[in-house]
């Protein structure tokens, strides 16, 4: 089932903003609870009008904005099924839940030692032993099999020539800073994903027109900052999807304390990123009532060619849905492919994603008057069975 934007169902969710835009934070094999989400997105009729992702969340998002809205989750379930692995006595696993942890472990060690098909191999050597300055001597893994992948899955033509917006985060290596391919900018190519999602020193930098670039999650791990300063002029519901949560439990052992590290590392900053926003949002607002008390001349000396209305004046009303499922999750579980934690992943972004559609009250803003609102609706804590997503 599909939907175009315009769709009845699509205007009774929507209809209260001007645009419709999909955040989507890095995290590697927990890019599934991704899919999962957005499937229920577009079962509901959400429709976005722009696309933001870095990494995982760069590959999700090219292959939404890739193809044709009855297509796209064809798209996602095959990567996502292409890049999944099998261990070696996994049936047991279903049969005798305790021995689930050791599998995961397994499965995280595979991708370490064998790569993932479809995704990354190893080099044939360790980095030690090739020449300085090459992929070889920089890396661990080769990702080429990634861009045959992204081939098969995206339409990069219809990205570039599509009515949907999208922008990719990674970091230019010289300089340091955060860019974003933008699609309103720019072509986007297949090694415009690649580089987002070159996290090193696992995977080596991607060049582009003779520059370098790596992962964004080196900075920062979610594209919200750059969605609210970027083109945010006008009301604006986003659906931010979280792969890491900043809460969570003391850590009891080393393997916790190392799971612990990335979510606090990855997770996103999204109050940071609000509160600056608000405090951006009131000093504009002040900005456009002073000039309504200052002559024409003086303002066209103070802000140019550039009328006071032309300032922010959108508002935004922000559903985050967040992974907060910690149900045996390891340190590893961010490249650990097993079929089953891709299964679990896309289940559980499937029901929060379903929690969020369900609720009313960000289908209009709460406060007229208020240039943000944030959603965040927790999971009800219920036992759940993972969804057999592919034969």
């Amino acid at each position: 089932m599909s939907f175009e934007k315009d769709s009845p169902l699509s205007e009774t969710l929507t209809g209260a903003y001007d645009q419709t835009v999909l955040v989507l934070q890095g995290g590697g094999a927990l890019g599934a609870y991704q899919a999962g989400a957005y499937e229920v997105l577009h079962e509901s009729g959400v429709e976005p009008d722009w696309i933001a992702g870095i990494s995982i969340g760069a590959i999700n998002a090219a292959i939404i904005a890739g193809n044709k809205p009855e297509e796209r989750i064809h798209h996602l379930r095959e990567f996502w099924k292409e890049i999944s692995t099998s261990v070696p006595g996994e049936s047991l696993a279903q049969k005798h839940d305790v021995s689930d942890f050791t599998f995961r472990q397994m499965s995280g060690l595979m991708s370490l030692m064998a790569g993932v098909k479809n995704f990354y191999r190893p080099w044939f050597l360790p980095p030690w032993f090739n020449q300085r300055g090459t992929p070889e001597a920089t890396s661990f893994y080769d990702t080429a099999p990634l861009r045959e992948t992204l081939l098969r899955h995206v339409d990069f033509d219809r990205i570039n020539a599509g009515p949907m917006r999208l922008s990719l985060g990674a970091v230019h290596i010289r300089s340091g800073n955060f860019v974003y391919f933008d699609s309103r900018e720019r072509k986007i190519g297949p090694e415009h994903v690649m580089a987002s999602a070159a996290l090193p020193p696992g995977f080596p930098a991607v060049h582009i027109d003779g520059e370098a670039y790596w992962d964004a999650g080196l900075v920062s791990n979610t594209p919200l900052s750059y969605v609210l300063e970027a083109g945010v002029a006008k009301d604006t519901l986003i659906f931010q999807i979280d792969l890491f949560s900043a809460e969570g439990p003391e850590p009891a052992t080393m393997d916790e304390v190392q799971e612990r590290m990335k979510d606090i590392t990855y997770s996103s900053r999204t109050r940071l990123n609000t509160d600056a926003f608000l405090e951006k949002y009131r000093l504009r607002h002040a900005i456009r009532e002073l000039a309504k008390h200052v002559a024409p001349e003086v303002l066209e000396t103070i802000c140019g060619c550039r009328p006071p209305a032309d300032l922010y004046s959108g508002r935004v009303s922000l559903v985050h849905i967040i992974n907060r499922a910690n149900r045996r999750e390891i340190q590893s579980k961010d490249y650990e492919f097993w079929r089953a934690s891709i299964t679990e992943h896309w289940h559980d972004g499937r029901h929060d994603a379903a929690v969020a559609i369900a609720e009313t009250s960000w289908r209009t803003f709460s406060d007229p008057l208020s240039g943000l609102a944030v959603y965040d609706y927790i999971r009800p804590e219920k036992a759940q069975k993972p969804l057999k997503l592919w034969p």
